[in-house]
């Protein structure tokens, strides 16, 4: 189960789930065993309104086995620089489950949750109270709209 924690310092640190969502599927179809399902708890995963999307260390990925999905430029504070985009990494927090792609960050950096998952699932930073905040998903105040 995923948890969010209050620091002292003014940000967000949260627990997440990442499950390889491929290997889901494989499973799900018959190709491996459930038990082979590659996943891993992150704790210490920074809410970070000022990434776009998960980032995740060259190390989880690995891990994980996450396929590459392509190379990109990215803006970073030190200036433009390459990266690498992953595919299904198939995210749980708070409730909530969704597949994403993920940015690979350098070595030893600490994971980063973005705002694309966080709108996806519906969940928000509260920055007042320094925790996240579960938006609702039924009646008219749902967080899911079509306009």
């Amino acid at each position: 189960m995923s948890s969010t924690t209050e620091t002292p310092m003014g940000k967000i640190i949260t627990s997440l789930i990442i499950i390889n969502r491929a290997d889901q599927s494989a499973a799900t179809r018959g190709f491996i065993q459930t038990e082979d399902i590659r996943s891993i708890t992150l704790d210490n995963v920074l809410v970070d309104t000022g990434a776009t999307t998960l980032c995740l260390p060259s190390e989880v990925i690995e891990q994980l086995g996450l396929e590459l999905l392509k190379e990109v430029e990215v803006a970073t504070a030190t200036g433009l620089s390459k990266a690498r985009i992953f595919q299904d990494a198939k995210i749980s927090i708070l409730g909530r489950e969704g597949t994403y792609e993920c940015l690979e960050l350098p070595g030893g950096s600490n994971a980063l949750l973005g705002v694309i998952p966080m709108e996806g699932l519906g969940i928000e930073p509260d920055l007042k109270h320094q925790k996240l905040k579960v938006l609702p998903e039924q009646s008219q105040d749902t967080y899911l709209t079509i306009l």
